[in-house]
C-alpha cells in the first residue's frame, strides 16, 4: 500500500472510530442541531406551507441529518456532498419520472442508480441523495406535480435550512467543526498539483 493511501486509510479509520465513541456533548449537539434544523422544516411544512398545498419535508432530509449532525467528520457529510448530492439526484429523479413515469417499476431503480453515478462523477456522494431521487419518482401527486420545481423546493430550500443549522450548532462546541477544514485543505492541495 502506498504511503498516501496508507495515510488516507488511517485518517478514515480514525474518523470512523471517533464517531463511535460515546461523548455526551457530541450527542447533545447532534440532537440540538438536528432537532432545530429539521424542526424548522417541519414547522414550515405543516404550519405555513400546508395552507398552500406545498411540501418542504421529504424523507431523505432525515438521513442527511444523521450525516451532517451526527457524523460531521465524514466526507459524505461535507457541504459539497450535501448540496450537490441532493440537487443532482433531484434533477435525475424528476427527469426519469418525466420520461418513464408510467413505468414506476423501471423509473424508481433507474433514478436511484443514475443518481449514484451522477454523484460519483461529481465527486459528491451523499447517500440520502438516492432517496431524494426515489422520492421524485414515487412521492405521489404532491411531489410529482412539482416537476423541476421539486429541485428548488423542497430540495434546495430544505438542504439550505439544514446546512445553516449545521453551521450554527456544529460550531458552538470547541470540539466540533463543520465543515471539516481538513477536507477543505486537502482539496486545495490536490488542485494545486
Amino acid at each position: 500500500m502506498s504511503i498516501k493511501k496508507n495515510k488516507t486509510y488511517r485518517k478514515t479509520r480514525y474518523l470512523l472510530y471517533k464517531e463511535t465513541l460515546v461523548d455526551f456533548n457530541e450527542h447533545l449537539w447532534a440532537f440540538i442541531g438536528s432537532f432545530v434544523g429539521l424542526g424548522i422544516i417541519c414547522f414550515l411544512n405543516f404550519e405555513v406551507l400546508s395552507k398552500y398545498d406545498l411540501t418542504l419535508l421529504i424523507g431523505s432530509f432525515g438521513a442527511s441529518c444523521v450525516l451532517i449532525y451526527g457524523a460531521i467528520g465524514s466526507p459524505l457529510a461535507q457541504p459539497k456532498n450535501l448540496f450537490l448530492g441532493h440537487i443532482i439526484s433531484a434533477i435525475i429523479g424528476v427527469t426519469i419520472y418525466k420520461l418513464l413515469g408510467n413505468f414506476i417499476w423501471i423509473a424508481a431503480p433507474l433514478a436511484v442508480s443514475l443518481s449514484i453515478i451522477g454523484m460519483q462523477m461529481a465527486k459528491a456522494l451523499h447517500p440520502p441523495g438516492g432517496a431524494t431521487a426515489l422520492i421524485a419518482v414515487t412521492g405521489g401527486n404532491s411531489i410529482t406535480n412539482l416537476g423541476y420545481e421539486y429541485v428548488f423546493s423542497p430540495v434546495i430550500t430544505g438542504v439550505t435550512i439544514l446546512f445553516i443549522a449545521a453551521l450554527i450548532f456544529n460550531n458552538i462546541p470547541h470540539k466540533r467543526q463543520y465543515p471539516v477544514k481538513s477536507f477543505i485543505i486537502l482539496k486545495r492541495k490536490s488542485r494545486s498539483k
